[in-house]
Order: C-alpha cells, then structure tokens, then sequence
C-alpha cells in the first residue's frame, strides 16, 4: 500500500481542553499506510546526522502502542497543567519549570529504552519523572514538599529521582548531570553491564565547559552514554542564535558521532533513540541527539514567555506542529482510533490527574526529625585509598 497523506481540516480539543484548528497538511502529519491495527509511517526529513548512519525512514508501531503514547503525553500535559494551577494558589514555592510541548521526546525516549538503563536531566525534570515509571502523586506531592512525594518532600520541583528506574534525578546546576551521566555511563561499562545512560541538557546549557570535557572523555574511553539537548529554542529568555555561535547542537561534539531529532514526532524520537542506543551499546561510544522541539510556557513560573518572542510564535508552534495534537490527528485519520475513544482517554487523565492533586493538597508535611534522615549512612560502605589493598569497608 502507498503512503498516504493526511490533509483534512478540522477542529479538535487539545489536551487542555481549548480548541486547536488544525491546517491542511498538518506539519506533524507524516504519509502513512495501515495495515490492520499497525500503522507505517514516513520519517523522511526526521533526521539530520554528523558522522553517524542515519536512522530508518519509517517506523511501525500498533495501535495500543500509539494510544500508550498519546495517554502519557497527555498525562504529562495534564501534571504541568497542575502544576501550574497549584504554583499560581502558593502551594508550590520557590522554581517551577514546566514541561509543555516538549512531551514526545519523554514518550519516545521510553519507547526507545529499557527499565536497565539510566537517565539523568536538568531541572525540567516533571516529565521524565513519569516517564520513568513515577506516580502522578509521588510528582505532585514532590511539587508542595510534601512528604508522600518522590524525594519525600527534600527535593521539590527540580530534584525528583527514582533510584529503582535508574532515574538519576534532576539537576539544578546548568550542565552539571553532562559529565555525571558519563560517569555512571563509565560504571556500566566497568560493570559490564550492556546498557546505556541518557545524560540530558537543553540549549541554554550546550556552551558549559563541563559538558566538552564530558563529550571528550567519553569519546576516548568509549562510554555508552547519550548526550541528549532538549533544543526548546529559547536558553531563560535568550534565543539560541542569540547565544549561540552555532545552533547546529548535534554537531556540538565535533568527533562525536551527533543525530538532530524533529522531536516534535513521538515516532521520530523512538526510532532517533533506538538508533543511538544501539550505537552505544554496541560498543562504539557516544553519541550527542540534538532533539529540536519548543516549550510553550516561559523558562519558569517568573517568566512569562512573551517579552522575546510573539503570542503568534507560540501560537502557530500550538496549531501546527504540537506533539499531542499531531498524534491525534493521525490516529484519527488513519481509521485507527475515533475522537469518542480519544477524548474519553483525555477524560480520564484529567480525572486522574485531579484526584492526584487532591491527594497531593491533603498529605502532610515531612515531620521536623525528617531533617536528619538521608544525610548520612548507616549501612557499610567501601573506601578507595590510593591502591586497593589499602582500601578497606566502614562498619558504621
């Protein structure tokens, strides 16, 4: 069967609940063809390489796995949403950066991945804390500090971890987790474990020092390790090409084979991280994913977004090329799902996600003696001296 293309015009709700018109030849909307509950669709124009074999043109995937994306985009949406709401009411205090836009690339990555390899990001951290098998109230709850949440109320908005999915949390130092995420990268390798880490920065971080220093010694040594820039087009409020001597991020690691991702697509990330990840775990080394994609809300809740670009920026962003929205119109189109069956997914992740933030509004606080919990071991731990037949186990 030939691909073929979606071009209708129609209104459809949004995750939110407004109304988002959709323009002929929706930009998402890649050629496909169907085959009974799969669905192939066209990648061309998805990558850009430096050094590094391309990725497939196309991918497959099935109607349950395309409805499992479109839930945990949706959800992720719905939690920022929350969020939102819940830093505008003072019960989230402090930073609060929010994740709108740029859902495809936790769904695809996860698509991608495996629970045995290892992720750590920046402070934009709601989403992929989901995607690594976090609860909406563990999340929440994180938000008000409360102690059911994830870091047990210690780490707030930008420090979430889920140290049983290999999420090594997010990380308020620009650029910092680059050269962490190759280490634990480096642990794989010396552990012999076949895996691989995603270490993940955005824009606004791709000119730190540290994160050369990391691309390098992972290229000499070989380690299996992502270097992933969630490239949302504005570094706070400063454009890319305003503070960037060259924006092509993928490039960024010279020696270093680099994939650009249209992380737009849902499908595009999963085939760019399948690829990547194969490298590494091939033995080959690093690879540095440019994932090219946009974030709606400003840099923070103190930021309102509009002082560096237009409400028509973000609004064209929005109509033409959103994650969600473009999944849903090719799910619709394709005859594989029907907008009751998706608007009744919508219904329920709303509900979820409300009764989550009700959880979340009514948990305590950590107790005061919370305070000396975590802070030091109890348990043996091993000390390194110079050589190792010095190096001798702490009994606590």
């Amino acid at each position: 069967m030939a691909f073929r293309h979606v071009s209708r015009v129609s209104r459809l709700a949004s995750p939110c609940g407004s109304q988002l018109t959709t323009v002929r030849s929706f930009a998402a909307a890649k050629p496909f063809k169907v085959s009974g509950d799969n669905i192939t669709v066209s990648l061309d124009g998805a990558f850009t390489t430096h050094k590094f074999d391309a990725p497939p043109k196309s991918s497959t995937a099935s109607k349950a796995e395309l409805l499992k994306y479109f839930k945990d985009m949706t959800t992720i949406r719905r939690i920022e949403v929350a969020a939102d709401n819940m830093y505008k009411a003072k019960k989230i205090r402090g930073f609060l950066h929010l994740y709108n836009g740029q859902e495809a690339i936790t769904a695809g990555m996860e698509a991608a991945l495996t629970p045995d390899d290892h992720i750590i990001t920046a402070y934009r951290c709601h989403g992929t804390m989901f995607g690594r098998g976090g609860s909406v109230l563990s999340i929440l709850a994180e938000l008000q500090g409360k102690a059911i949440g994830c870091a047990h109320g210690k780490g707030g908005s930008m420090h979430m971890y889920n140290k049983a999915k290999n999420f090594h949390g997010g990380n308020g130092i620009v650029g910092a987790q680059t050269a962490v995420g190759a280490g634990v990268a480096f642990g794989l390798k010396y552990n012999n474990k076949n895996n691989v880490c995603v270490a993940m920065y955005g824009d606004g971080a791709a000119n730190q020092g540290q994160l050369f220093e990391a691309f390098n010694m992972a290229y000499l040594w070989k380690l299996p390790v992502i270097f992933v820039c969630e490239n949302n087009k504005y570094g706070m409020g400063t454009s890319s090409e305003r503070s960037s001597g060259s924006t092509e991020y993928f490039k960024r690691g010279d020696f270093v084979p680099g994939l650009k991702i249209e992380a737009m697509s849902v499908l595009a990330v999963k085939e760019g991280f399948a690829h990547a990840a194969a490298h590494c775990k091939a033995g080959k080394g690093p690879v540095v994913v440019e994932c090219e994609t946009y974030r709606y809300m400003g840099h923070s809740m103190s930021d309102p977004g509009l002082s560096y670009r237009t409400r028509e920026e973000v609004a064209a962003v929005r109509a033409q090329r959103d994650p969600i929205t473009r999944l849903r119109v090719m799910l619709i189109e394709s005859g594989l799902s029907t907008e009751e069956e998706l608007k009744k997914i919508e219904t329920d992740v709303k509900a979820m996600v409300d009764e989550a933030s009700e959880a979340a509004d009514a948990a305590p606080f950590p107790e005061p003696s919370a305070l000396y919990t975590d802070v030091v071991s109890d348990k043996q731990y091993f000390a390194r001296a110079v050589d190792l037949a010095n190096s001798t186990v702490v009994q606590q």
